[in-house]
């Protein structure tokens, strides 16, 4: 095949990626995204340049964990390095070959070579285990950027929305579709989200690893593609609604995770309260009761559907299936509450190589990682 016959072939897959047939409604082209004079579109072009921007995010990232966080962790007496352990070779190869899946009677073949109790081969595993996990001066510093994020991201989604009328009439978001202008304060808070959830996407192969790495990946990228899509469609209004709704809640547990992290177990299970609270009232109620419902019943009897605008359905209950499964955890955070009087160890994300030297307690509802 010739350079030119790739290039045409190139050319005619993109221009059938992009039929109107599938991202527009019937009898509507690309053509009629031109701006007017009272209607602003968005433009595909704009939300690409997020995926530059992430790297600024990271950036930014790295400042706030480096020169706010960290610090403030370390007078709160978190220890900036690990405590030192003793060197051993025999044990060294043996842990790289079974890491810590050692029997007892290979505990015991050990203890009588290295003349050790077999106590103190149990305790070097742990220590060797535990220089494999992130300190807890870093996944204080990565819940502070976090916290910081979602605030940001709640500010700015409460102040660019408070005075549109979708915020306070969900079927506006579907009056005059696909005709509807796009104002430079909802432009800037799409983009800024994307920015955002690039580099929690890319991020996350290097943050401290969770049980859920996998749901969190899924969540990422489902997250990103409602958020290309509607945009593409103009479907913004629906999906800034969507954005802003699953914001609220990370605040509380970001919070919560952080307090646990400096011991303030008090201040921890006052967040993680306003967290539980808060993630049912908007990730239980309202995202499905009203956002979701309206989306599949109410919509239709505006404008004609369309392959875009059904799969972007479609992402919402994908969304809305990862908030039923992580509140299943949830509650068993809660029932362990209940029974040891303070919120105890999240089965669902703790780190996945959590230290067995940790006290039982120190594996708090706080290392909860739920996302939108």
């Amino acid at each position: 095949m010739s350079n030119i016959d790739i290039i045409q072939y190139a050319s005619d897959a993109w221009t059938t990626f992009w039929t109107p047939s599938f991202w527009l409604p019937p009898n509507i082209t690309w053509s009629d995204f031109k701006d007017k004079e009272d209607v602003v579109y968005p433009k595909f072009k704009e939300i690409c340049y997020p995926v530059a921007y992430s790297i600024i995010v990271v950036f930014i990232r790295l400042i706030i964990e480096r020169y706010i966080f960290m610090p403030w962790g370390i007078r709160k007496g978190l220890k900036p390095t690990k405590k030192k352990m003793i060197k051993n070779v025999l044990l060294e190869e043996i842990y790289m070959k079974s890491g810590e899946r050692l029997n007892q009677s290979q505990l015991v073949s050990l203890a009588k070579q290295l003349d050790w109790s077999v106590r103190k081969v149990e305790q070097w595993i742990r220590y060797r285990k535990q220089q494999n996990k992130p300190s807890v001066l870093v996944k204080l510093t990565e819940s502070g950027w976090r916290f910081t994020y979602y605030s940001f991201a709640v500010c700015y989604g409460l102040w660019a929305l408070w005075d549109k009328p979708w915020f306070w009439n969900i079927d506006e978001c579907w009056t005059n579709y696909p005709h509807q202008t796009v104002s430079w304060d909802i432009r800037l808070y799409y983009v800024f989200q994307l920015s955002c959830y690039w580099s929690m996407l890319f991020s996350q192969f290097v943050d401290v690893k969770r049980k859920d790495f996998f749901e969190m990946f899924i969540h990422h990228l489902t997250t990103i593609l409602l958020i290309i899509f509607s945009y593409t469609c103009n479907l913004i209004r629906g999906g800034s609604l969507v954005l802003i709704i699953h914001d609220f809640s990370d605040v509380f547990m970001e919070a919560a995770k952080m307090f646990k992290y400096i011991k303030w177990q008090r201040g921890c299970d006052f967040c993680f309260g306003l967290f539980f609270f808060v993630w049912t009232v908007t990730r239980l109620i309202i995202f499905p009761g009203y956002l979701i419902k309206n989306f599949w019943l109410t919509a239709p009897n505006f404008m004609p559907m369309f392959p875009a605008y059904n799969g972007l359905k479609y992402l919402t209950v994908v969304l809305f299936l990862l908030h039923i499964m992580w509140t299943y955890f949830i509650l068993k955070i809660l029932q362990r509450a209940l029974l040891s009087g303070k919120t105890e160890k999240d089965s669902r994300s703790s780190s996945s190589e959590a230290s067995a030297t940790e006290d039982h307690s120190d594996n708090t509802a706080s290392s909860i990682r739920l996302r939108k």
